[in-house]
């Protein structure tokens, strides 16, 4: 079974869930939000969002192939990018983060490690452009799967709470103590993607 990690780009942001390419709950401020799915201009908010990113900033995502086919996605941006981040009783996120926004698995790949390495390949190329930590904001009640990602979830893929909250907690995770890791990390990625992840296209930009 081959699998991949890409950076997201608009050329494959149509392999994103068709409910997830027009969704901007982060991308926009609860106003402009709600504004844009009223209009219909939802995914042509995301993808100018997604294109202002990438030029600005730099990769922002990634999507998870298994035999070519897209099984899931994670997205990620400093709080500067991110205008829902501040509407959290939680927030800010840390100035020292980059923000862990939303994470999806396709049912039938879930229970396969994927979002632990998700989390793992989103460190790797954060500690590569410098960052010190990924912050996000977890649901203590999740129930189904939304643009918020479970709270117990993040703690088990290494996450530690920073600002309890009944619902809406903020929690951390240090990359600095993931250099001790991080040769693990590569040797893990490097078997879960084989030879496949030497191609250009999946190096971090």
């Amino acid at each position: 079974m081959g699998r991949r990690l890409v950076p997201l780009t608009l050329d494959n942001l149509q392999d994103l869930p068709k409910r997830c390419r027009a969704c901007v709950f982060w991308e926009l401020d609860p106003v402009s939000g709600e504004a844009a799915v009223k209009a219909g201009t939802a995914a042509l908010e995301k993808e100018a969002w997604i294109s202002a990113v990438l030029l600005d900033w730099g990769s922002c995502g990634r999507v998870v192939y298994v035999d070519d086919v897209p099984v899931g996605f994670v997205l990620y941006a400093p709080p500067a990018y991110v205008p829902r981040s501040t509407a959290f009783p939680t927030s800010p996120v840390s100035p020292d983060a980059v923000q862990l926004m939303t994470a999806f698995i396709m049912p039938g790949y879930q229970g396969q490690g994927l979002g632990r390495v998700m989390v793992q390949t989103v460190a790797k190329d954060l500690l590569r452009r410098g960052f010190k930590a990924i912050e996000a904001f977890g649901d203590a009640r999740w129930k189904e799967p939304a643009c918020v990602l479970p709270a117990d979830h993040l703690l088990a893929v290494g996450f530690k709470t920073v600002r309890p909250h009944p619902t809406s907690p903020r929690l951390r995770l240090e990359l600095r103590t993931t250099l001790s890791w991080k040769e693990d990390v590569e040797m893990a990625i490097d078997r879960l993607l084989g030879a496949v992840q030497k191609e250009p296209a999946l190096r971090p930009l």
